[in-house]
């Protein structure tokens, strides 16, 4: 496993897909000018009243975690890496001019679209909870990109993603959805799962795959009603990871917070092929994994809503519908365009780099710039544990430390819980 620090989207990468004055707007609102934006806030669907609320920092945050998606795209896109993961990413509602569902950058739509600079077709594949239709709609139209959802349907945000539901024009039978309801286990979910995605692979023959694993679909999930452990979520990322296409992992969904560590961290293990044992190391978050401080979870006795011929009646009309499709489409040739496209005008900040280890500096509300507090620095010149004549270790000892992150963390600070870490010497 490598770990890298991505490069903060700029605005004009994320208009790649979202309005101007979209993209814009997000640039703008923060806590302290809810009112003066009002009316656009109810134009873009943000707010106190919505699902999407304003915080500070929101647009930082949405060109970080896009950022890091549109980064894996790009080491996908050149062949240096097999298997790309973002955690932080997998914002699958956000649509063109609206933010949806928590999602206010799209950044899978603008990861696709990275992807099929160099992939004449990108499969989509969605097990979180909810519809992905924000994907959905951005590719309905077009058969370069299929989207596969399992979902909840029926009473149920975002009411979208009916088995009917395959795309129009050039996309038609290129959208699949696989509507399920309340407490489907493992075993159940691995009957649809595998035949559908078998039959999309022999198909529609993706050359490049994103797997979204939002862990709202888990056992015990505040928001979600399905019914799966970690295995059964995780033999979903297993089970693509085996046909050895290059794949971009995101995350998603996920709102029993100490749940979503578990699973990303089991799927991280499962993604680089090393076992990880059910008893969870002492941590500083330790407390929140009581009574059991396991890995694992245990399936609540949840009845499963989902017989097993209604299964087998979605799983047989969706296989019916992938027949019509005309063998795998193909692209004209053409010139690849550049990674990262920016528009004329950009700043060379937004362009290069100079310095990728710069931190981003900390404000204030008033926009200064934070001061940092001198016991936070470590191996300095400043570090208030040292003697005054005390000179720094020249071999700490230490082995190269890896983190999948989506911020930067400094080399020889220690991971803290958003980070999953390993020695790799």
């Amino acid at each position: 496993m490598e770990v890298y620090k991505p490069k903060p989207s700029s605005s004009q990468q994320l208009q790649q897909f979202h309005s101007e004055d979209y993209v814009e707007f997000l640039k703008k609102i923060n806590p302290d000018n809810l009112k003066q934006l009002s009316s656009q806030m109810q134009k873009f669907n943000l707010g106190e009243y919505t699902d999407c609320p304003v915080f500070d920092g929101v647009y930082d945050f949405c060109s970080t975690y896009t950022g890091c998606s549109i980064d894996g795209a790009v080491k996908l896109n050149h062949g240096l890496t097999d298997i790309a993961v973002n955690w932080s990413g997998g914002l699958h509602h956000a649509k063109k001019m609206e933010a949806s569902g928590f999602c206010y950058i799209n950044d899978i739509v603008l990861a696709i679209l990275e992807l099929l600079k160099h992939n004449p077709r990108v499969l989509y594949i969605d097990i979180d909870v909810h519809h992905g239709d924000g994907v959905e709609e951005a590719f309905y139209t077009t058969d370069r990109v299929m989207t596969l959802s399992f979902h909840k349907y029926g009473d149920f945000f975002p009411g979208t993603g009916d088995i009917k539901d395959i795309g129009v024009k050039a996309g038609k039978y290129y959208s699949v959805n696989v509507p399920l309801q309340d407490g489907i286990d493992d075993a159940s979910y691995e009957t649809v799962f595998k035949p559908v995605l078998d039959k999309i692979m022999e198909m529609y023959r993706p050359t490049a795959i994103v797997l979204q694993c939002g862990a709202d679909s888990l056992t015990g999930d505040r928001l979600g009603c399905f019914n799966l452990t970690l295995h059964g979520h995780a033999k979903c990322v297993e089970y693509v990871k085996s046909f050895h296409v290059p794949t971009l992992v995101l995350g998603g969904g996920g709102y029993t917070v100490r749940n979503v560590a578990r699973c990303w961290t089991y799927e991280t293990s499962v993604l680089l092929g090393v076992d990880i044992p059910d008893e969870l190391p002492y941590n500083d978050f330790f407390e929140y994994y009581a009574p059991d401080f396991r890995l694992h979870l245990t399936p609540t006795d949840a009845p499963n809503l989902n017989k097993r011929e209604h299964l087998d009646g979605i799983t047989a009309r969706i296989l019916q519908n992938l027949k019509n499709l005309q063998g795998a489409p193909s692209v004209q040739m053409h010139t690849v365009p550049p990674d990262w496209v920016v528009k004329s005008g950009h700043t060379p900040q937004e362009a290069e780099d100079k310095n990728p280890d710069r931190r981003t500096p900390a404000l204030t509300k008033e926009g200064a710039t934070k001061k940092d507090n001198e016991l936070e620095f470590f191996d300095s010149e400043k570090d208030v544990d040292r003697g005054e004549n005390e000179e720094l270790p020249h071999n700490t000892g230490i082995g190269k430390r890896t983190y999948l992150t989506s911020h930067a963390a400094p080399a020889d600070s220690e991971a803290s819980s958003s980070e999953v870490a390993m020695d790799v010497e």
